[in-house]
């Protein structure tokens, strides 16, 4: 294995991690604690 290939192997790596939190980030089923966490700074206490 060439450094040319581990390279490539790294970014894909890479691509699959940030598609993977970018999934995780839009799902719907953290939609609400995403809402109730971006209401946090509003709120009083």
């Amino acid at each position: 294995m060439d450094v040319i290939t581990l390279r490539s192997l790294f970014t894909v790596g890479c691509l699959c991690v940030f598609v993977g939190i970018v999934v995780w980030a839009y799902s719907r089923r953290n939609k609400a604690q995403f809402e109730e966490a971006g209401r946090l700074p509003l709120a009083e206490d």
